[in-house]
């Protein structure tokens, strides 16, 4: 009776610490890695786990632990995952080696792959080792499930803020423009950056760029409404600061709308002046000719949909060899840095003199290490079309 309340004891010790070491992460590989540690330490065997890719599929080998064969990480063929069993596997050397295999799945759902567990030398496997590997299995099998509803919302999410970005208004043709939009790293949510272009009467153009607060689905579906609600404002040719007016009252009347920065440049070629008005945004700059480079210095209003309102237009020349650039957080700030520090990181550069709206885009992105950035990144560029000599 002792042995069997210590065996007991033992099972539920094992099975408490399934729930603290398995699926730390919302990473698929992580966790069977975890999976595989776990069991091969707490049932002393060599332990192997294929994931399918999708039903049907091939099985491939994604972790292992113990004293597993020379077969490592890869496919390892197909064919149909059976209910747990208990048996005793060919070595093909005349031994009998036991083995325990069990599918990757919560109760009756279908199989994310499978795990076998086999023991070389040793004793079968007691009741209750059974009991820890299917709790841990399942565990395991639980933890994957929300890591790929969570990559399918992240690459809806993905998808939708592309499909948003890449289509901005288009300018008029005196205007050259290039945009570029990078996520935050290869798991990180979708967030709510974005930029947009709004052709105006008499040769006019107007440049939007915002950054809706927070991350996933639902600042992607706001960025959006801002978005549309923008175009529909600018279509009344309101100068700048009243556009962001307008927007902040329409905003702050919807408690479901999330708060966002926004920079609006109105840009004359005609004159050869831009309009500026900031909500809440970073301010831009303007690469010259010669391949330098100026912050923008603008007042800066309060986040769209505060209500609070008080922006205001500033002007400044706007030549034809200048490119505007203009960009959401994500391009500059740094973590644990003051954005005095991280702007100063822009100021600093010195393009290729002569450098067009996509020179200066692809540039700056490289040179600010922007695909490797926290934050997403937005940025938009600029430059009046030089006039052909009469």
């Amino acid at each position: 009776m002792a042995e069997q309340d210590e065996a007991a004891l033992t099972r539920a010790r094992a099975l408490e610490l399934a729930i603290g070491e398995i699926g730390t992460t919302l990473d698929g590989p992580t966790t069977c890695r975890e999976l595989a540690a776990f069991l091969a330490r707490h049932l002393h065997g060599s332990v192997t786990v294929d994931l399918l890719d999708e039903p049907g599929g091939p099985v491939r080998r994604t972790a292992s632990a113990g004293a597993v064969g020379p077969q490592g990480a890869g496919e390892t063929g197909g064919g149909t995952l059976h209910p747990a069993s208990v048996e005793a596997a060919d070595t093909g050397a005349g031994d009998r080696v036991p083995s325990l295999a069990v599918p990757l799945a919560v109760h009756d759902e279908r199989p994310l792959g499978a795990v076998i567990v086999t023991r070389r030398n040793g004793p079968g496997f007691t009741a209750d080792e059974v009991a820890v590997l299917r709790h841990a299995v399942r565990l395991a099998a639980r933890h994957l499930g929300h890591a790929r509803r969570l990559v399918e919302t992240e690459e809806t999410a993905l998808h939708l803020q592309r499909a948003l970005v890449a289509e901005p208004g288009l300018p008029h043709p005196n205007l050259e423009i290039a945009g570029s939009y990078l996520p935050a790293g290869p798991r990180a949510l979708v967030g709510g950056d974005w930029f947009e272009t709004v052709r105006l009467h008499f040769g006019r153009s107007l440049l939007v760029v915002g950054d809706v607060m927070g991350h996933g689905l639902d600042a992607a579906v706001d960025m959006n409404a801002y978005r549309a609600l923008l175009r529909e404002v600018a279509g009344t040719d309101l100068p700048p600061h009243r556009v962001l007016r307008h927007l902040d009252s329409v905003v702050a009347e919807d408690d479901a709308r999330r708060p966002a920065t926004c920079l609006i440049v109105r840009v004359d070629p005609v004159r050869g002046a831009a309009t500026f008005a900031n909500a809440g945004h970073l301010p831009p700059a303007v690469f010259g000719a010669d391949g330098s480079v100026e912050l923008v210095d603008l007042p800066v209003g309060p986040p769209l949909g505060t209500g609070v309102g008080g922006y205001e237009a500033a002007t400044r020349p706007l030549a034809a060899g200048e490119t505007l650039l203009m960009f959401t957080d994500g391009l500059v700030e740094r973590r644990g840095e003051d954005v005095d520090v991280s702007l100063a990181r822009l100021a600093a550069l010195r393009l290729p003199p002569g450098s067009g709206p996509e020179q200066v885009v692809d540039e700056v992105l490289h040179r600010l290490d922007a695909h490797r950035a926290e934050d997403d990144v937005a940025v938009l560029a600029a430059r009046i079309r030089a006039r052909p000599a009469p």
